[in-house]
């Protein structure tokens, strides 16, 4: 076998693992997100009022 060969192998083996460690991460980063929408799904409302007027008369209150 000649050495370019042996170079042409090694490449598309390296190029093989890096495709199979990316997907690992990917299914990996996956499971994480899925993990984490169904938390935020199971969890109770956020009892907090929304948006930023209820901040706005919040500070006018304080200024009395």
């Amino acid at each position: 076998m000649s050495t370019r060969d042996e170079h042409a192998r090694n490449i598309a083996d390296q190029q093989a693992r890096k495709q199979a460690r990316l997907a690992e991460k990917l299914r990996a980063n996956l499971q994480r997100r899925k993990a984490q929408a169904r938390s935020r799904r199971a969890g109770e409302e956020d009892a907090r009022p929304d948006g930023l007027a209820d901040v706005g008369a919040e500070a006018s209150d304080d200024k009395d």
